[in-house]
């Protein structure tokens, strides 16, 4: 374990609103340190999935999310130590606008938002700001989002689709009035944004060589564009970061030992790095299943995780592969541990779109017009191969899929939602299935508890 202060250089990659270019910026900021030969630790504000496979590509080592909602405040540094093992910088890029977090009463800092992760880390943060449209207002705009929460250190802007020199002069202008340095100006590119879908970005691990291409193009536009040297000295002034590193082995206690099979692939792509660490800690070989194309589950199976993803987009190959849909159905039959989250639990309905998937559940999915988001506070409706009848959790949803009925005759949990009491997912013997994605680091006894069951 690691003790006592850390002296690591860090800074917060932010912006007004989202859409702003966070993610051309972080990733391309990654890729350009990496090149020069810096060592990056890349970190996401948020649940978010599919920034930090991007961010994965450019700084060749795991992303990880920082989310105060899912792990709770005091587990954001010690996380953080976790992940910046080893590397020299870290960059931690932040969600939607600077200030915007968890909807409800606050003192203007929502929970789970940048500025909050900026204040836990005591990180300077960097403004994004898409400068098209824009000329000596920016100063208005900078003036107001330094001075709103003094505590939230904003140190510098970067500019992002700046249309001329003479753009970027008036723009470099209203910085100074603002008082803040710029340390950047990237020139408008159309065609430097990866590709999007339904849920946001298309994944790193689909769009494979593609990704590898649009992280290049990032890296390359940020390393003209942004004076490096002015970004590093800033994620130096950052102060010492005291605690200790979050460590999966003190979290659980090992058993004896069990295959536990962790779907991946391109299919399920939604997973946390700190599960399978907490898996591994508590005793389980943790070996990946691709459902696209692995037609057996590995030998010694004693537990299945199915994370989330983009099954819907593969739904026609995934019904294809009918030795692994029937091999699931019948190990769920014998009440194995089974843990599937979102895209997991599509697969383990009936149906998806028309496509036959494994039939483990009584219900049957499609593809919605509506987006399903947002936090959730959550009870569980019953004892599980998870959680114990009654345990509260912090999860969020992220869909646009309904399944129908959306639970069981024994749901897995309860909440109360905008149109009253909801009842979702499905406790069935061994399998705990749900929309509701959980972060393991914060509920790190559900581990515990479901590689016990595998045992």
């Amino acid at each position: 374990m690691v003790t006592g202060a850390l002296p690591h250089a860090r800074l917060i990659v932010a912006a007004p609103a989202s859409g702003q270019g966070k993610t051309t910026v972080a990733t391309g900021l990654l890729g350009a340190l990496r090149r020069r030969g810096t060592a990056v630790a890349p970190f996401k504000v948020g649940p978010d999935y599919i920034d930090p496979g991007y961010h994965r590509l450019a700084a060749d080592r795991p992303a990880r999310n920082l989310d105060p909602v899912l792990v709770g405040e005091d587990r954001i540094a010690p996380l953080f130590r976790h992940g910046a093992a080893g590397a020299e910088l870290s960059i931690v890029e932040g969600v939607m606008g600077l200030f915007d977090g968890r909807i409800g009463p606050g003192d203007g800092v929502a929970v789970g938002s940048t500025a909050h992760v900026a204040q836990l880390l005591s990180a300077p943060v960097v403004l994004v700001v898409d400068a098209k449209g824009q000329s000596h207002s920016l100063a208005a705009l900078l003036h107001g989002f330094r001075s709103y929460r003094p505590e939230v250190r904003v140190a510098g802007v970067i500019l992002n689709r700046v249309g001329s020199p003479r753009h970027e002069e008036v723009l470099r202008d209203a910085a100074d009035n603002a008082g803040l340095p710029v340390l950047g100006a990237i020139p408008r590119i159309e065609d430097l944004a990866v590709p999007s879908r339904h849920l946001g970005l298309v994944t790193a691990a689909e769009h494979g060589g593609e990704a590898v291409r649009a992280v290049d193009a990032m890296s390359d536009v940020v390393a003209r564009s942004v004076d490096l040297d002015a970004v590093c000295a800033l994620a130096h002034s950052a102060p010492e970061l005291p605690g200790l590193a979050w460590n999966p082995r003190d979290e659980v206690e090992p058993q004896a030992g069990p295959v536990v099979a962790v779907a991946g692939g391109l299919a399920f792509t939604f997973a946390y790095a700190e599960h399978v660490e907490l898996l591994e800690a508590a005793g389980a070989e943790v070996v990946v299943l691709d459902p696209l194309n692995d037609e057996r589950l590995p030998e010694r199976t004693a537990g299945v995780v199915l994370p989330g993803g983009f099954p819907e987009q593969h739904a026609a190959e995934l019904s294809a592969n009918t030795a692994l849909r029937r091999e699931i159905a019948a190990f769920a039959a014998t009440g194995a541990p089974i843990h599937a989250e979102c895209g997991g639990l599509l697969y383990l309905a009936e149906e998806l779109d028309g496509h036959p998937l494994c039939g483990v559940l009584d219900a049957r999915a499609r593809m919605s017009p509506r987006l399903v988001l947002g936090y959730r506070d959550a009870v569980a409706a019953a004892d599980s191969v998870l959680f114990a009848e009654g345990a509260r959790v912090s999860g969020h949803e992220f869909h646009r899929t309904v399944l129908e009925p959306g639970g069981g005759s024994q749901p897995a949990w309860i909440w109360r939602g905008a149109t009253g009491v909801q009842r979702e997912g499905f406790v069935r013997g061994g399998v705990h299935a749900s929309y509701l994605h959980t972060h393991p680091a914060g509920q790190p006894g559900a581990v515990q508890r479901f590689v016990a069951r595998c045992a």
